[in-house]
């Protein structure tokens, strides 16, 4: 794989498509861990030079799957975005958020350990801290890229008017927000903001957390440990709507000879080159399907064709639960209609 972005007009170049390595340790139920590690190889092998992790995924169990994958690499080539502040209790529960200045590089400390080097290249908060400024937040990871522990900054799940505070104490290299066929909602305003601003979007769900995967039905998301199974539109009659508009994506797929992933994540990359797409296969099948996606060349007629299958005004419910919603500082200017609450 050759295709390079750029996270930003401060961030590093990477691969077009990024590995978010979440799921090989937490959230979607029960994961084989060899599989995982062996995908993350593959990807690696395969030219894929951005890997997403987060601290708290697995609470720690991810970051070190990560480090026995990096020791068979070469570190320098490689682009390690991590996620932090997230809290767990040992039973995997979420307790809140902490983004103080101490709280960020005790995380990090621990962070570098796990991954077994001595940097992050973009280090992020994972969701807002209500109690933190932004900008003491951004402040602490400045001191850390001052100290040479970390090179770049990101943010995850943030709206424009935070995203443009955080942006006047640092550059800010990219911002990891979900981006799919089935959440538009930055479309409105983060986005644009972004562009204004020289940062980069690194889309996670850009299969909807497998809805787009063409492969999905109302047997699914059951497993023991699939945070999907509460998420509302994965139930009811909200699954019944979207399943609708995956069946309408598919026909377009298959008209032009791809799958429904594959026609998804070229959507996605081609809203913009400022768009890095990470896609969170956990398996070997599934990374070669998303890579797929990378000979696609879809016209401005395609992208139509596409949106017209799948209207954002269509979609039925909300990407989290009330709790994981109310946690969201990019949802709270999407208004409860229309995009807003397809993102």
């Amino acid at each position: 794989m050759t295709q390079l972005r750029s996270l930003g007009s401060a961030g590093p170049e990477v691969s077009a498509l990024g590995l978010g390595l979440m799921s090989m340790s937490d959230f979607y139920g029960p994961a084989d861990r060899a599989e995982g590690v062996a995908t993350a190889h593959a990807a690696i092998d395969a030219g894929i030079t951005l890997l997403d992790t987060g601290d708290f995924y697995g609470s720690g169990h991810n970051e070190l799957l990560l480090r026995e994958v990096l020791q068979s690499h070469d570190r320098e080539q490689l682009t390690l975005s991590v996620k932090f502040g997230v809290l767990r209790d040992p039973a995997g529960g979420i307790l809140g958020v902490d983004n103080r200045p101490e709280a960020v590089k005790n995380s990090l400390a621990q962070t570098l350990q796990r991954l077994g080097t001595d940097y992050v290249d973009v280090y992020r908060p994972a969701r807002l801290d209500p109690n933190v400024p932004i900008e003491e937040t951004i402040g602490a990871i400045k001191e850390c890229i001052e100290a040479g522990w970390v090179r770049h900054i990101g943010l995850s799940e943030i709206g424009a008017e935070t995203l443009r505070r955080a942006s006047a104490v640092h550059p800010i290299a990219d911002l990891q927000i979900e981006y799919s066929l089935l959440s538009r909602a930055i479309e409105d305003e983060i986005l644009p903001t972004a562009r204004e601003l020289g940062t980069a979007v690194t889309a996670y769900g850009v299969l909807a957390r497998g809805l787009l995967s063409g492969r999905w039905n109302h047997q699914r998301a059951t497993a023991k440990d699939d945070g999907r199974s509460n998420f509302p539109r994965f139930s009811g009659e909200n699954l019944d709507r979207n399943l609708q508009l995956v069946a309408a994506l598919g026909k377009v797929a298959e008209a032009k000879g791809v799958t429904t992933s594959q026609l998804a994540i070229g959507w996605a990359m081609a809203q913009g080159v400022d768009i890095v797409p990470v896609v969170g296969s956990r398996r070997r099948e599934q990374l070669t399907e998303a890579l797929g996606a990378l000979s696609l060349e879809l016209t401005a007629e395609d992208v139509a064709e596409i949106e017209r299958a799948v209207p954002a005004e269509d979609v039925a419910g909300t990407r989290f639960d009330a709790e994981g919603m109310a946690m969201l500082d990019s949802e709270k200017k999407s208004g409860t209609s229309g995009r807003g609450q397809a993102g």
